[in-house]
């Protein structure tokens, strides 16, 4: 017996030691074993070579820089994921897991309070240097320096520093257990600490990046487009995170001014896949003799992706806007039933929520968990989040049609202060509501009509303001508008990038993801438990009680998604594999995993 109780006493005293592992999962085991061959959704013997041309997929004329991290400016698309790696990389058929790619292996500490990175010695920057933790240390740096982009900032909120414990191995400290961090820290992009040679960054402008990625900046035309050129010596090539992937030898990326000119461009053949966002556009008008020959291919890829909470974005820093009753009634004045049926060809589905597709989508009425976060904060949250989930006004039914929500939305104008005199909706002082609706596209107008003549029916005069891309993304920045729509991606495992779009220090940084002009400290305090919850029912309980709170505020007016990818591609010259993978976007799914015939 007492040898028993010495051998317990020594097992309570002998401190918990942390394994390194070839990846971290946030929840469970990995499903890759350690020295895996490859990701099964590839074609490990994909040929190499050829091109792919692609279209840009942002909606600026040109691009003026080749730094992808600064506020000011615009980068190439597509050049932070073909030119940096990072020291974990993700899985495309696997949610919350990431796998060592410029790390060997990543070691959690027990208490969850650091994760230390051992990098692999052959790796290699493009300019043919180690990748050394000096380098892991100098990216997270300046990453979260003033010159960033502020997300950066945020998203590192809980990261108290990095050390440089020798040549290969970098350690990040957090300020709090987070499960979320290690793969946090490891999806940041490594770079030389000799990129821009020792200036501020915001000065680092058209230096040629120094990163590790499998492409370089090949020729450029400034104003038409620019070819990214496979590094024949990647030295990540035969990985097992990257064997199959980037198999093109060069990626050339095309710039076109507007919609209408991409898709003709796509018609005459000029480039070979595009990703399509518009149902009028995949129903009507992709068509022509190249895809009458077969040339060309109509794809539709079915994904379990997050469905995002695609919105109308209302600035509640805007007085008229302030009222929570206000947004709810201009939510109501949206026919969405009418809009699926008789622009969308019924190609979408209706945004519920933030977490549409995940297991943080709130269900039914709240349970004692969601409960026990929420009643501490019962005098900032809106009454109806305590009730069932958040669902949007429906005009499809006698007893849901759109009178009855007009009467409704009328109702909760009345109860802010606002009524109907000479025609329009004042204020006790006269002030009639003029809102203005901010787009980068002047055929937006299409889309909005419909809710604007909806809108006028309450006295309300919705304008629709189009502005070149410069000034919209200027305006953006600087929380300058009233209303404008914004397609948020949603996630899988949400965490503290939430805080840069709904934390109430992101409302006040300029250039932060809060354009709704969130300041609740409920908010805050929601989004901190989801950060820190140790076990999946914590941090369930947190997600889906965030996704109450926000959704019932009515700071987001919900749009619609699609639960397919819809992409044209050019079947002569590129190749898809076989297996598609459940979690990703069309395009880098093309340029990640498609080879050329």
């Amino acid at each position: 017996m007492r040898a028993i109780l010495l051998v317990w006493m020594c097992l309570l005293l002998t401190p918990v030691v942390a394994r390194a592992a070839h990846g971290y999962a946030l929840w469970g085991d990995l499903k890759y074993p350690p020295q895996f061959g490859h990701f099964d959704f590839v074609n490990p013997d994909a040929p190499r070579g050829g091109e792919i041309r692609l279209v840009s997929n942002l909606r600026v004329s040109t691009f003026d820089k080749y730094n992808p991290f600064t506020i000011k400016g615009n980068a190439p698309a597509y050049l932070a994921e073909l030119m940096f790696d990072s020291l974990l990389t993700d899985s495309l058929d696997e949610p919350g897991a990431g796998y060592g790619l410029l790390a060997e292996d990543v070691q959690v500490a027990p208490d969850r309070l650091s994760a230390t990175f051992r990098l692999r010695r052959e790796a290699l920057f493009h300019n043919g240097d180690a990748v050394l933790a000096r380098d892991v240390k100098h990216s997270y740096d300046t990453l979260i320096g003033p010159h960033a982009a502020p997300g950066y900032k945020s998203l590192l909120i809980d990261v108290a520093g990095v050390d440089v414990l020798d040549a290969h191995t970098v350690r990040f400290r957090f300020r709090a257990p987070n499960r979320e961090l290690p793969l946090t820290v490891g999806g940041l992009p490594v770079f030389s600490h000799k990129w821009g040679a020792g200036k501020p960054f915001d000065q680092v402008v058209m230096d040629t990046p120094i990163g590790s990625g499998p492409y370089r900046i090949g020729p450029v035309k400034f104003g038409k487009d620019i070819t990214y050129v496979r590094d024949a010596s990647y030295w990540a090539r035969d990985l097992g995170a990257r064997r199959g992937m980037y198999n093109f030898d060069r990626v050339l990326v095309k710039i076109y001014r507007d919609n209408t000119a991409r898709l003709e461009a796509l018609k005459a053949g000029e480039f070979d896949l595009m990703a399509f966002y518009s149902a009028g556009d995949w129903a009507r008008r992709v068509r022509g003799k190249r895809f009458d020959s077969g040339e060309l291919v109509k794809g539709e890829f079915s994904h379990q992706l997050p469905t995002g909470f695609q919105s109308y974005v209302l600035n509640a820093r805007r007085p008229m806007l302030e009222d929570v009753r206000v947004r709810q009634a201009l939510g109501l004045a949206i026919d969405y039933e009418w809009m699926n049926r008789q622009m969308f060809y019924n190609a979408y589905q209706r945004v519920q929520g933030l977490f549409g597709n995940t297991d943080c989508a709130a269900r039914g009425l709240p349970d004692a968990d969601q409960l026990a976060l929420m009643n501490p904060w019962r005098a900032h949250i809106e009454p109806a989040a305590f009730g069932p989930a958040y669902t949007p006004p429906r005009t499809d039914g006698d007893e849901n049609g759109l009178r009855q929500n007009l009467r409704q939305a009328q109702q909760l104008l009345r109860e802010a202060g606002w009524t109907v005199q000479d025609g329009a909706l004042r204020n006790a002082q006269g002030q009639a509501m003029v809102l203005e609706y901010l787009d980068s596209q002047e055929s937006g107008v299409r889309v909005v009509a419909a809710w604007m003549r909806n809108l006028e029916k309450l006295g309300i005069q919705l304008l629709f303001r189009p502005v070149d891309f410069a000034l919209y993304q200027q305006r953006l920045q600087k929380f300058d508008f009233d209303i404008t729509s914004i397609a948020y991606p949603g996630a899988l495992n949400p965490g503290q990038e939430y805080a840069d779009l709904f934390g109430s220090q992101a409302a006040d940084t300029p250039d932060s993801g809060n354009l709704a002009g969130v300041k609740n400290p409920a908010v805050d305090s929601l989004i901190g438990h989801m950060v820190s919850a140790r076990t999946k029912a914590d941090f369930l309980a947190a997600c889906r009680a965030l996704e109450r709170v926000i959704a019932h505020s009515h700071y987001l007016l919900p749009q619609w998604f699609s639960p397919v990818h819809r992409v044209a591609y050019n079947a002569r010259r590129l190749q898809p594999p076989a297996v598609v993978p459940a979690y990703f976007r069309a395009e880098a799914w093309a340029v990640q995993t498609w080879w050329s015939k």
